[in-house]
């Protein structure tokens, strides 16, 4: 089964300039290499490098996060029926245009696992940040208060009910009341970032077996999920309180180890913020999960 690469280097949900060079730096560091010959190379839907948008200060550059993720879903769709398919973001809002894509392929909602130290289940009225970046989740679920362009790229939405849904390296204290207050109201199931650090696989088989009633699976692997000391991957360095890169990388193992996983959508990578050998351990692990 082969396995298809997807690039979405777009920034446009983050809170600055960066992410939208990671499928080209995971490329540079051999990625595609490291996956042996069973890899199909899609390419990169059109980008957006992030600038401020004063137009719309609490959804900053929905339509273009939008359209990111429309492009995405198209081409996932298209890669999933034959195979495998990794998303190389780009901030966390291409998430849900791999999320509606293998939705769109398989006919159903997926499961997903969000292996994230956040839920991103904020929304416009939520934080004043206007970053769209920590409101993905909140999207796929049509939560009160979302964005019509974003919410509904899979079509009528919701594109995921919360019991479709595991969150895996949930930490609460970064999160806003008002996500704490949604995981709790919708009953979203989790696995503590405690739990995470604890027996990076035993959470991983957790969280699977939570969605054992879904035919496909996805995974969101957010690397602000990593403690920025151990591997400066992420977005936002002060994000240093996560697992470490063997144990985030663990747990993807075992995820991955499980045949109903589709797709995979990697994000939040800031290559101005990681060393080459940084990237290097990042681009192994990857690969070895994979």
């Amino acid at each position: 089964m082969p396995l298809h690469v997807l690039g979405a280097p777009s920034s446009a949900g983050a809170y600055s300039p960066g992410q939208e060079r990671a499928p080209a730096s995971l490329r540079e560091a051999g990625l595609l290499q490291a996956l042996g010959n069973n890899v199909i190379d899609r390419g990169d839907v059109a980008g957006f490098r992030w600038r401020p948008d004063r137009g719309s200060p609490r959804a900053q550059h929905v339509e273009t996060v939008a359209r990111v993720a429309r492009d995405v879903a198209q081409r996932v769709e298209r890669s999933v029926r034959d195979g495998r398919v990794l998303v190389l973001g780009g901030d966390c809002t291409v998430g849900v245009g791999t999320v509606a894509g293998l939705r769109a392929a398989r006919g159903t909602a997926p499961g997903l696992i969000y292996l994230d130290m956040h839920p991103d289940l904020n929304v416009p009225t939520s934080t004043v940040d206007g970053a769209l970046d920590w409101m993905g989740l909140a999207h796929m679920l049509a939560i009160d208060g979302t964005c019509p362009p974003l919410r509904d790229v899979g079509g009528t939405p919701p594109l995921l009910q919360p019991h479709d849904v595991v969150l895996l390296g949930y930490d609460e204290r970064p999160a806003t009341p008002h996500e704490r207050e949604t995981v709790a109201r919708l009953h979203i199931r989790s696995e503590t970032m405690a739990a995470l650090q604890a027996d990076p696989g035993a959470a991983a088989r957790r969280a699977l077996d939570a969605l054992a009633d879904h035919e496909a699976l996805a995974v969101h692997f957010d690397v602000d999920v990593v403690n920025f000391v151990d591997a400066p991957l992420s977005e936002n360095i002060e994000r240093a309180r996560g697992a470490t890169l063997d144990q985030a990388l663990a747990a993807l193992a075992v995820l991955l180890g499980d045949p109903r996983v589709a797709a995979l959508t990697v994000t939040e990578l800031n290559p101005d913020h990681a060393d080459d050998e940084t990237l290097q351990r990042f681009v192994a692990g990857l690969a070895a999960a994979l």
